[in-house]
């Protein structure tokens, strides 16, 4: 059976969502007290949940479309690039070398499980 490219497309952009919660998590964690409230009324904390809640709903949306997990979970992986992307804008975290060949062998890894 083959992986429909929309699938494929649903989960690169869940994986984009994905990092980009992991951001509003870490951020609003920053801006949180030691409380509970002010975990739990923290925009940006929410703004991650609700992120995570949009992957789950890609997650859905892209199997119901078809296609093999072991074609579509490696692509969520490109989380790992859209998060060293988000810590490069943000927080000035630099990208080394060997982060960047660590990026092209789980590109080159999501390629072969495609295949």
């Amino acid at each position: 059976m083959k992986t429909p490219a929309i699938s494929v497309f649903m989960f690169l952009l869940a994986s984009l969502f994905g990092a980009l919660g992991q951001f509003l998590y870490k951020s609003g964690a920053e801006r949180a007290d030691h409380g509970l409230w002010s975990c739990l009324a923290n925009l940006r904390i929410l703004g991650g949940v609700a992120c995570y809640v949009l992957v789950m709903a890609l997650f859905v949306g892209a199997f119901r479309k078809g296609g093999a997990l072991s074609v579509l979970y490696p692509v969520y992986a490109t989380t790992f690039i859209w998060a060293a992307l988000i810590g490069l804008w943000v927080y000035g975290v630099p990208i080394r070398p060997v982060n960047v060949a660590g990026m092209i062998l789980l590109v080159g890894g999501m390629f072969l499980m495609g295949l």
